[in-house]
């Protein structure tokens, strides 16, 4: 079965790191956000992967081909027209009557696909949120879809489209899309994949939607130290450190060095990251980063990147408080 993963955006919310850095190749829970959605792909039994590239797609590619075995097709988007255009961009490498998962590149999600795949009828991922109003929404009535809407100003369903579609064949989709590019049909300016699969439900296309309830999203600095941090609760204990305390959850990389440090909680360590005399939590280390005489909290320091800081030396009694700039 074949999965299309659009991963083409430039992560702008998440520059400096993506001036140099595919968004997707950025690392969470020791390893990149491609890594995890792949690892859900593989386990389900996919064997084929689309993937859209665009900025950076060059580094995408090599990541991907070195470390999983299964057969690539990547296709570049060389102009964001949107999500529908994106997947419009695929169909000369998918039959007609292939089904099709689409998993947006830049959210990591907590969901077991098999069953997903196994529906009898097209399906959406979808999770109730709070503001509706910064998604597309599905508004369903006898466990049926019967209206999708992108980002409606005006709420009309709590049920967010969180970046999970099955289709049963490839062919509706594609046509949908079509008829959106020939009649310049945008939302908000762009070709929207919510708009196409509108025209698929009316057209008489069924489509069931299913619970996603770990969602997390990589698009921001803060969201991208959160997902770090639910994912670390499943990480295996960190091997000790002579001289170190280690506060878990962490992922410390094999090639780390650690050295009269304190690390964690929630804190990610990269390849060959050097921490000396420092205290680091609630962080991400990249690889190669160096991090000496320093305490640093909620913080993504960036791979080959150097923070360093001088020692304060302090005497202070009981029952006392002091904070140090």
């Amino acid at each position: 079965m074949k999965a299309i993963i659009p991963v083409a955006g430039v992560g702008s919310r998440l520059r400096p790191h993506t001036f140099s850095h595919p968004k997707v190749l950025l690392n969470v829970a020791g390893k990149p956000i491609i890594g995890h959605i792949m690892d859900k792909l593989i386990a389900a039994g996919i064997d084929e992967a689309i993937v859209i590239v665009g900025y950076l797609g060059d580094m995408v590619e090599e990541w991907l081909k070195k470390h999983y075995d299964i057969k690539f097709t990547f296709v570049n988007q060389p102009e964001r027209l949107g999500l529908a255009h994106a997947i419009w961009m695929c169909q000369p490498f998918i039959e007609e009557e292939d089904p099709l998962l689409i998993i947006l590149g830049d959210t990591i999600f907590d969901v077991d696909l098999q069953p997903v795949i196994e529906s009898p009828v097209s399906t959406l991922g979808v999770r109730e949120v709070d503001d509706p109003r910064r998604f597309g929404v599905a508004v369903t009535e006898g466990g049926r879809i019967r209206k999708l809407v992108e980002k409606p100003d005006t709420p009309v369903s709590n049920l967010a489209i969180v970046g999970l579609y099955y289709l049963q064949k490839a062919a509706p989709l594609f046509s949908a899309i079509e008829h959106l590019i020939n009649h310049e049909i945008k939302t908000k300016g762009e070709y929207q994949l919510t708009d196409a699969l509108q025209l698929m439900i009316e057209g008489g296309e069924p489509f069931s939607v299913f619970p996603v309830h770990g969602w997390y999203d990589c698009g921001k600095p803060e969201t991208l130290l959160s997902t770090n941090e639910i994912l670390l609760r499943k990480a295996i204990p960190a091997k000790p450190y002579p001289g170190c305390i280690i506060n878990e959850p962490v992922f410390i990389a094999d090639s780390a060095r650690i050295e009269n440090a304190i690390i964690g909680p929630n804190t990610t360590i990269g390849e060959q990251a050097v921490i000396t005399d420092a205290i680091v939590r609630d962080s991400i280390i990249g690889t190669s980063a160096k991090v000496a005489h320093i305490m640093i909290n909620s913080s993504i320091v960036g791979n080959n990147a150097s923070i360093s800081g001088n020692p304060h030396e302090i005497n202070i009694g009981d029952y006392s408080e002091i904070r140090v700039g």
